[in-house]
Parts: structure tokens; C-alpha cells; sequence
């Protein structure tokens, strides 16, 4: 790491990793100055264009110092050569001024809930005058819901012949609901859906709290790319929503708190009321259900193809996070009848 300390041009007494993230692999550094920094590998087998996320991070610094001085926001921290990203020994490196804040794993309460909302949604806001052009896609069809459908026929097809025949009542109730599918088209030609800077992984670790629990900077920024609001509001229905995780194999123990509902709502409309158009207003309850049914779809597609994209701890894991989340789109369908 010492290499990595010289071209920061840092004197370290001290640092350590976080267990902090799925991805990238995240550094504390304390200096002899006095500073603080986290220093970030970029995993680049996901991110096939690390550029692609240091150029956004930069045009939105440039953007949000000019015209919204007063935001807070995780501004790069360049090395003595000028740069922001560093390429060392196989691995991209990147660095940022350390922020004083708390992130959660789990959402414990609405108000939370409501936080992070407004916060995702702030973010957006601040960001709407920014050219969208200029904004690079750092993951192609992250959120692509007629891609992920696709992908689930093929598996269908060429899959595994066991693990499709033990899935037959899963793969019905999802074949059930192509429906989204096509809303989802209708809802991305429509003239109506604007392309906005967009987060696309609005987890709750991904915004850091105050003591008072408010919250102050949103963070992990790799996924920032040009979407619709369907993606952040979708992921935040998706992790917000239940009261426990994707991993629960007792669908019966999973449950909708429907003021958290509300307060996802509430949040996101306080920041971004007056962009959403009408027509995106209409399709607001619909983000859920597109982003629930799209992990779904991808968590058995996955299964049915032998695990080879998220792999697997047990055996069947990816078949118990579908049956999860098929649990969990049909409690959502009942929060929104």
C-alpha cells in the first residue's frame, strides 16, 4: 500500500479496511496532518470502464462546486500527478475526503426511510440542469427490464433441465407477470419519462446519517449513470420495504410495513415533485413492482443457469432469494391495490 500512500503524497500512521460495500474493497487513512481519507479500489471485472465512473465524478463535482456550493458531496481527491484514478499493480485506485457520518445495513424505522428518499431524491433535483449527454453509462442494461426477461426465456430454454422442472411454479407466476414487461416499454418510449442523473442503487448504506438521523451526503456513486426515477425509487421499494432480507428462506415471514411505503413516497415526491412529469407521477407505485419483479426474474434466471453470474453458498441459494422476492411482489401488490 505504501506505493499507493506516495503518489497521494500522504505520511499514513494509520489505516484500515472497512467492511464496507460487496464490490470494491474500501480503505480508512489517517495521516500525520491530521486528515482523514477513504481510499477505494474500483473492481473493474464488474465496472468494465473505470473511467467511465471517475469521469461522472468529476463532472458532477464541477457541476454541484458551480452552481450548488452548499451541497455536500464526496469530491475526489487528485494525486501528485493531477489525477483522480490511479491503476496499480492490476487494481484502479480512487480517493476521497473522509466524511463524518454513520451508514446502516438494514433500515430500522420510516423515518429512515424518508431520509434517504429526500436524499436520493435531492440528489437528482441538484443535478437536473446538468446535460445528460455528458453523463457516461458505467453499467450497459443495468436496469434493463426487457433484457432481464430475455435472459430469463433463454435460461428456460438452455438451462439446467432439473432446476427448471423443480422451478415450474416459480417460472409460471414470473411468466405470469410479462405484463410488466411491457409497461416497462411503454413507460421508457414515452416522451414523458425523462432520463435524469440517477443513482440506481439506493440502498440505505448508500446514504450517510448524522447522530440526529438525518442525512447528510448520499455515497457510492460507481452506478451513477443516465436512468429513470423508476430505478432509484424501484431499488428503494425493493430494500426498504421488507422487513427481512433477500436471503430469508421463510417467505412467510416476510411482510410490507406499509407506512414505510408511505414515507418512500413522501421523501422522494418532497425533492422531486416538481420535475416528475404527470405521466411519471402515474407510474410511481409501478417502480416497485418493475424493480422487485426484475431482481426475481434475475435471481432465478441465475439459479436455472448453475449460478454463474451471482454463484451460490448452498446449494439452491439464487432459487431462495427468487421464491423471496416473488414473496415480496406479491405482498407489495397489496400494499398498492
Amino acid at each position: 500500500m505504501q506505493a499507493i500512500f506516495d503518489i497521494y503524497g500522504w505520511d499514513v500512521i494509520y489505516y484500515e479496511q472497512l467492511n464496507q460495500g460487496l464490490i470494491n474493497a474500501t480503505y480508512i487513512i489517517k495521516t500525520s496532518k491530521g486528515k482523514q481519507y477513504i481510499l477505494q479500489t474500483v473492481n473493474h471485472q464488474i465496472f468494465k470502464s473505470p473511467e467511465a465512473i471517475d469521469h461522472n465524478i468529476k463532472l458532477m463535482s464541477d457541476y454541484l462546486s458551480m452552481h450548488h456550493p452548499d451541497y455536500l458531496f464526496t469530491h475526489l481527491v487528485p494525486n501528485k500527478e493531477g489525477t483522480t484514478l490511479y491503476f496499480w499493480e492490476g487494481k484502479y485506485y480512487r480517493a476521497f475526503e473522509h466524511l463524518n457520518g454513520v451508514s446502516y445495513d438494514v433500515l430500522s424505522k420510516a423515518e429512515q426511510a424518508k431520509e434517504a428518499a429526500k436524499a436520493f431524491g435531492t440528489f437528482t433535483s441538484k443535478l437536473s440542469n446538468l446535460p445528460i449527454k455528458a453523463v457516461q453509462i458505467t453499467l450497459p442494461d443495468f436496469h434493463n427490464l426487457s433484457l432481464r426477461y430475455q435472459q430469463f426465456v433463454s435460461a428456460i430454454e438452455y438451462g439446467n433441465k432439473e432446476r427448471i422442472e423443480s422451478s415450474k411454479e416459480a417460472i409460471q407466476f414470473l411468466e405470469e407477470q410479462q405484463f410488466l414487461v411491457e409497461q416497462y416499454e411503454n413507460f421508457i418510449s414515452s416522451k414523458n419519462a425523462i432520463l435524469r442523473v440517477t443513482h440506481h442503487d439506493t440502498k440505505i448504506s448508500n446514504v450517510l446519517f448524522d447522530q440526529n438521523e438525518k442525512v447528510i451526503c448520499v455515497i457510492d456513486l460507481d452506478t451513477v449513470m443516465p436512468g429513470y426515477f423508476i430505478s432509484d425509487v424501484g431499488d428503494m421499494c425493493r430494500t426498504y420495504l421488507p422487513n427481512v432480507s433477500e436471503e430469508e428462506q421463510n417467505i412467510d415471514l416476510i411482510k410490507i410495513d406499509k407506512g414505510r411505503w408511505e414515507a418512500i413516497k413522501e421523501g422522494y415526491l418532497l425533492a422531486m415533485g416538481d420535475l416528475l412529469t404527470s405521466f411519471e407521477k402515474a407510474h410511481f407505485e409501478f417502480a416497485g413492482s418493475f424493480m422487485i419483479y426484475m431482481q426475481a426474474l434475475r435471481f432465478l434466471t441465475d439459479h436455472l443457469n448453475n449460478d454463474a453470474y451471482y454463484g451460490a453458498k448452498y446449494n439452491g441459494q439464487n432459487y431462495v432469494r427468487a421464491i423471496n422476492q416473488i414473496a415480496l411482489l406479491k405482498a407489495y401488490y397489496q400494499i398498492i391495490q
